[in-house]
């Protein structure tokens, strides 16, 4: 019912906090006690839910108190509505309590499983979540997580960004494919093959080809399409090193791709109000991503793997890395407040 005029008018919180302290307690005495008011209090209250939601809810005797069948049914709804409550209010008084990351095919590949044991270890009172959404925002625009992994050409423009490092890139096959038994491929070869692409999310456009040498393509909407088509020979995909390292099923093999410029991986979160323990996110990010840049690359644009980006793409002044977490991450990250743990 509409809670502005219809039955469910006027029902609050402690209506539903009283019909369960008088059912586990057994008694509106000791009701009343738990909850620190008069027993008349508490008949009060429960005779206020009753009128309000329509229904008798409660059998009472001298001896025992009994929920009546649609008593049991909105005790049930009650429990589940108080616990959300004190979920909400527990989060609100703790400075955020969950951490959600989204991402659109992987979060951070190979680095992943590092990543959350540490988190764990470090911020214990801040629960970690990763979201898989399939959007160019990788779930923020949508409201789905606190920050982003994002990989795809998106506009930073809208986000407070921080660049953590680069991924090679991979060229996906079937395991019986010929090209499955080479060591590494060269990206003008991909352009003999039908690419698997995904428009919305991808990394990989047909720029990465000159325009008289592309591939032919099928599209694919996420990465569940994506594999199935590798999978079936029909199509070859190039994907960054963290789709490699995040999904290996069965009848695909992953081989190097030459001559490919690596994919830049970024962290966005919004501008205004961000969850407490964004800058520390972020710099767990740098700090595993740094040892990707020390092994050789692929180009001199890899090179500039610690440079950390500026609202607007423009990198950062470069300078040894300080201490653990305390790397500069560009004009636009200082919207981000200390970790509060």
């Amino acid at each position: 019912m509409d809670a502005r005029g219809g039955r469910g008018a006027g029902l609050e919180l402690k209506h539903l906090r009283c019909l369960v302290a008088i059912v586990d307690t057994g008694s509106f005495t000791d009701a009343a006690r738990e909850l620190g008011v008069s027993q008349a209090a508490v008949s009060r209250t429960l005779l206020s839910l009753e009128k309000t939601l329509g229904v008798r809810l409660l059998h009472r005797t001298s001896r025992t108190v009994e929920p009546t069948k649609a008593g049991a049914l909105v005790l049930a709804r009650a429990r589940l509505l108080l616990a959300g409550a004190d979920e909400l209010v527990a989060e609100a008084a703790s400075g955020h309590s969950r951490l959600h990351i989204g991402h659109a095919w992987s979060a951070f590949g190979r680095h992943t499983t590092e990543f959350q044991r540490r988190w764990h270890h470090d911020h214990p009172g801040i629960e970690l979540r990763l979201v898989r959404h399939n959007s160019s925002t990788g779930g923020l625009a949508e409201g789905l997580c606190d920050l982003a992994v994002i990989r795809s050409a998106v506009d930073l423009q809208p986000w407070s960004h921080a660049f953590v490092g680069h991924e090679d890139r991979y060229l996906a096959l079937a395991s019986d494919d010929p090209w499955a038994r080479r060591r590494s491929i060269r990206l003008a070869e991909v352009a003999s093959r039908t690419l698997a692409l995904d428009r919305r999310t991808g990394t990989t456009t047909l720029n990465l080809w000159p325009e008289t040498e592309r591939p032919a393509v099928e599209h694919v909407h996420d990465i569940d399409d994506w594999l199935a088509a590798i999978a079936s020979g029909r199509c070859v995909g190039v994907t960054p090193q963290a789709t490699a390292a995040q999904y290996r099923p069965s009848g695909i093999t992953y081989r190097p791709l030459r001559d490919a410029e690596p994919v830049p991986v970024h962290l966005i979160w919004r501008r205004t109000d961000p969850h407490p323990a964004t800058r520390a996110a972020v710099a767990l990010a740098i700090d595993l991503y740094r040892t990707d840049r020390q092994a050789p690359t692929h180009s001199p644009g890899a090179q500039a793997g610690h440079r950390q980006v500026r609202r607007g793409g423009r990198p950062a002044a470069e300078g040894p890395p300080g201490e653990k977490g305390k790397q500069k991450l560009g004009s636009n990250a200082k919207s981000a407040p200390s970790p509060k743990t």
